[in-house]
């Protein structure tokens, strides 16, 4: 390759290699397409390299197609000698394109067609789709589906909304202008649509970007019948994904307002702790103890989880069994318990059920500093309940270790 001559009207000016896509500015430079499209974003100055004139940030860039030619047939011409051929670029997405489909989604004959081409569009093309207001179609388009109980175009539709998602200011806009996409969401959990565990699955997988997106006072709105949702998707089961999402979803919204007694109040301590029964995955258990230790900071909280027969049990057995966040969290919610809900009943089952014993080997095991003295914290205030059982030494309930 380097006993070959390349014609210098071949090279790129910014990357100084073969052009693969050559595109003409308005300074009649040629440049390649990816090398003068990145400089437009980055430079300080958006200038023309070689000429030093003025390039607006928005410059048409005119493709070249005469001398691609001349570069394909070169390639292929010298391919004995290790040059590489150059393919011919996919024609770049116009944003005129782009805006046509949009307007063709309020049209009733064309918005399936016009999602579909979207759709293939989305793959390769999210940010340039972001930035021409996709998603906020999207987001207009399904909540007109659910005002209209029409599932026809909500996978596509989904579909499109979660690839073409970034973290930017006018998709937050977008959640938080039209806020009826929150019930939208949960509509689609409920409703009769083809594909229903994958569409569903997609849609909380979208929710939860939309939670993370809503501002404070629209969480605080939530309704005790969204909760619900959340935990019928959590009590049904019909993916991974899905519960994950619906944890989440809780975890976040549980910090607002009067949402951690909503949540308690949709019955969400027993579905946990029979969800963790179950033995799940170790990602679930972590956001399961997360949300857990969330609710049974209120008083509410821990009365629905002492409710259940197996709670204390089911925590207690996990301690040292799953992961290190899990032990932080079983052990916050002993402390919660014990500190804020210590009846003579609730100590003695803790007792009972293994939990005192469990405190015992976190204080021993190789765990974190934190983590051992949280332990010796929920210990020491009931020694004289608890120090006559064979299960605890009494070294462990003072200040200092042996």
């Amino acid at each position: 390759m380097d006993e070959i001559e390349i014609p210098q009207y071949f090279i790129c000016p910014i990357s100084l290699q073969i052009m693969k896509d050559p595109v003409t500015a308005v300074t009649s430079i040629t440049y390649d397409r990816e090398s003068i499209e990145q400089w437009l974003k980055t430079a300080k100055d958006t200038i023309c390299p070689v000429t030093k004139q003025v390039l607006p940030s928005s410059s048409c860039l005119t493709p070249n197609h005469t001398l691609r030619r001349l570069i394909q047939a070169w390639s292929t011409e010298n391919a004995s000698g290790g040059i590489d051929r150059v393919p011919t670029p996919k024609s770049p997405l116009c944003k005129s394109r782009l805006l046509k489909l949009i307007r063709e989604l309020e049209v009733p004959g064309l918005y399936v067609n016009a999602l579909k081409k979207l759709q293939v569009l989305a793959k390769d093309n999210s940010k340039f789709m972001e930035e021409a207001g996709v998603p906020k179609a999207m987001v207009l388009l399904l909540i007109r589906c659910c005002n209209q109980s029409k599932t026809i175009g909500v996978e596509q539709a989904l579909r499109i909304l979660y690839l073409t998602w970034t973290p930017s200011g006018e998709i937050k806009a977008a959640v938080n202008e039209n806020h009826r996409i929150i019930d939208c969401l949960t509509w689609i959990q409920g409703c009769d649509i083809a594909n229903p565990v994958l569409v569903k699955t997609l849609a909380m997988q979208v929710l939860k970007r939309v939670i993370e997106a809503a501002n404070t006072r629209l969480l605080e709105k939530l309704k005790p019948e969204f909760m619900e949702e959340m935990l019928r998707v959590l009590k049904l089961k019909f993916s991974q994904q899905a519960t994950k999402s619906a944890l989440q979803i809780l975890i976040q919204v549980c910090l607002w307002g009067r949402n951690r007694s909503k949540i308690v109040q949709a019955n969400a301590m027993f579905e946990l702790v029979e969800l963790e029964l179950e033995k799940p995955e170790k990602n679930i258990t972590e956001l399961i103890f997360n949300l857990l230790a969330h609710l049974c900071s209120c008083a509410d909280g821990r009365a629905e989880f002492l409710s259940h027969a197996g709670s204390i049990a089911m925590v207690a057995k996990r301690i040292l069994r799953v992961s290190p966040a899990t032990d932080d969290q079983a052990v916050h919610i002993l402390s919660l318990i014990s500190k804020n809900a210590a009846t003579k009943e609730v100590l003695s089952e803790m007792l009972r059920v293994g939990a005192v014993t469990k405190l015992c080997m976190v204080i021993q095991a190789d765990c974190s500093t934190y983590l051992k003295q949280k332990a010796r914290e929920v210990l020491r205030p009931h020694s004289n309940l608890w120090n006559n059982s064979p299960c605890i030494a009494v070294y462990l309930l003072t200040r200092y270790q042996r």
